[in-house]
């Protein structure tokens, strides 16, 4: 295959990778459980669906790659089961976009904890969207009208510094077999939450809507997310995954009419533009601070 081509093909498994992962919200709205329920639910299904790539992917030929887990994984399983559960968590309390908004600070998060970990560089271009990103939020944190709305607002803050130290645990231990990690903090999650979920066989309604995101939206659109990342540049990666954050509020105002706020929608408005502006190459190289 050749690299335009192998590149196309990235891009195109990213996208769809986004697309799955923007239905989360959705999923979350039509299986109306409570939080612990949903996650068991929502575990079990990702437990099977990604168990069965990596099982799969053993089988296959491994091009000279040495996966390992030790101590890297296990915290990085540690951080991605309370991501995962401060995610559902953070969906039921609060509307999608405000969850969206506060997400779609990943990228500095990233960094940040990157270079108080890792030291690496942060640029001028950094500090300067990173903080208008945050006065973003801050709009849309303004506009929270319950208490439930700033719990949720809480519960992605955590969700998405958990987020933020995965990729950052991933770029420090580049070997460290992140697939069989999420397995694993699946399996984490619904242990936790089986003792706390509510023992009633859900409907065929609610079973679809768990079953579609633990396997579609989380299952399947991890592997995409995987298999494309490889094929295009991390910066254009990330450009192309914050279509979450936009289609996410967009499925539930259009099944459910869960309008976005005006603050919160300029709030979004100037995060995803800090985005963006953060990450399109710059035509120079910023000054290190």
């Amino acid at each position: 295959m050749s690299i335009a081509r192998s590149r196309l093909v990235g891009i195109y498994l990213v996208i769809s990778s986004a697309v799955l992962w923007s239905t989360a919200g959705l999923f979350v709205r039509i299986a109306d459980m409570d939080v612990w329920s949903m996650v068991a639910w929502r575990s079990a299904f990702s437990f099977v669906a990604l168990g069965t790539f990596v099982l799969i992917r053993r089988r296959s030929t491994q091009n000279g790659v040495e996966w390992t887990f030790g101590l890297p994984g296990l915290a990085a399983c540690a951080v991605s089961t309370v991501a995962s559960i401060t995610y559902i968590a953070s969906l039921q309390w609060t509307t999608v976009a405000n969850v969206m908004t506060v997400y779609a600070t990943l990228p500095f998060a990233a960094t940040g904890i990157a270079f108080l970990w890792l030291r690496d560089r942060v640029t001028y271009r950094f500090v300067i969207a990173g903080c208008l990103a945050f006065v973003g939020v801050a709009i849309s944190v303004g506009a929270a009208i319950s208490a439930n709305d700033l719990l949720g607002i809480l519960a992605a803050f955590i969700m998405t510094a958990g987020c933020a130290t995965q990729i950052v645990i991933a770029k420090r231990f580049p070997n460290m077999d992140s697939m069989t990690m999420t397995v694993f903090a699946a399996l984490a999650c619904l242990c936790i939450a089986l003792p706390l979920m509510q023992y009633s066989m859900p409907t065929w309604t609610q079973l679809g809507a768990c079953a579609f995101y633990g396997i579609f939206t989380t299952g399947i659109g991890y592997v995409l997310l995987l298999l494309g990342s490889r094929r295009v540049g991390s910066g254009e990666a990330g450009l192309l995954s914050m279509l979450d954050v936009i289609l996410g509020p967009i499925w539930v105002w259009i099944f459910y009419s869960e309008e976005i706020e005006l603050p919160v929608l300029l709030g979004g408005a100037v995060v995803l533009t800090s985005v963006f502006w953060y990450l399109l190459p710059a035509r120079k190289v910023a000054a290190p601070v």
